[in-house]
């Protein structure tokens, strides 16, 4: 059954505001890197997002979270912290855009991990799309014209680090919900990011208190916002705005710290954005007729 275009427009403008509110915490990350270390970072990220979680959490009570999928909840854990670690490290360290930018490879590195290591099925249109994306990263930063930071290859480990996430919870979901999906990986990552504060720990300014509270709100916002977006509509019709958050991300980093938006990162992120509507567009079609992974 179609949906209706109220409804998808309504989806629309919540997967706006989700990538606007995750622009907001990469902008608030950017701000704070410059006197708080990355590890503190990650840490409230994470606190704050498990905190906002508890009362959800306390209403499903214990038994909803028995599993003998350890293994596979460990290595998300560990493999979506290494993404949120090395992200920060990439924002703080690149011009705002570029760093966002990048790691929205993701999408397009999930079939090659799935094609190599679960041997799915890779339609020819997926792989036109994949080579589609890497080519407006390419215009987008522009390497010929100008001198590229190292940092871009943080930046690209930490793509591949959150497509690899994403490909386990593929595997995860015919076992696990996604209840017990939010609840180990919010789990684990406060506990495992808050091991290094016991020798990096340091003491805050209120001011900056102040904004890590608002980096874990913002998180936890645009995190239901999309989650909602995308059960009112399919992927299909409103995916393709996920890719907002480079824009908003170039706005920011214009504005705040003077970060050049030029003609070819314009360009770049438009064929980025067309390379994504047409995974996800041949993604609906594979699932529909049965090709999943393609």
């Amino acid at each position: 059954m179609d949906t209706p275009q109220r409804t998808v427009v309504l989806a629309s403008v919540l997967v706006l505001t989700a990538e606007l509110c995750f622009a907001g915490v990469s902008a608030i990350v950017k701000h704070l890197s410059t006197d708080v270390p990355s590890e503190q970072l990650v840490f409230f990220r994470n606190l704050m997002a498990f905190i906002v979680l508890l009362p959800w959490l306390w209403r499903k009570g214990p038994d909803a979270f028995k599993t003998k999928a350890w293994r596979f909840h460990l290595t998300r854990g560990i493999a979506g912290l290494a993404a949120m670690y090395l992200f920060f490290y990439a924002i703080a360290n690149l011009p705002l855009a570029q760093a966002t930018l990048v790691l929205l490879l993701s999408p397009f590195i999930i079939p090659v991990i799935g094609r190599v290591w679960l041997a799915e099925r890779v339609l020819p249109q997926t792989w036109l799309a994949i080579a589609t994306g890497f080519i407006g990263v390419f215009i987008f930063l522009n390497p010929l014209g100008t001198a590229l930071s190292p940092v871009v290859l943080v930046a690209f480990v930490a793509a591949f680090f959150a497509a690899f996430t994403k490909t386990l919870i593929r595997q995860m979901s015919a076992t696990e919900s996604s209840s017990k999906i939010v609840f180990y990986f919010s789990a684990l990552s406060t506990l495992l990011s808050g091991i290094p504060l016991l020798w990096l720990g340091q003491s805050i300014a209120l001011d900056h208190l102040f904004a890590i509270v608002a980096m874990g709100l913002l998180a936890v916002a645009g995190q239901l916002g999309m989650t909602k977006a995308f059960a009112l509509a399919p992927a299909a019709r409103v995916g393709v705005f996920t890719y907002s958050s480079v824009i908003f991300a170039a706005l920011m980093g214009y504005i705040f710290w003077d970060e050049a938006i030029t003609w070819y990162m314009l360009l770049g992120a438009s064929i980025i954005t067309l390379a994504g509507y047409l995974a996800i567009r041949t993604r609906r079609k594979a699932e529909s007729t049965g090709k999943v992974g393609s």
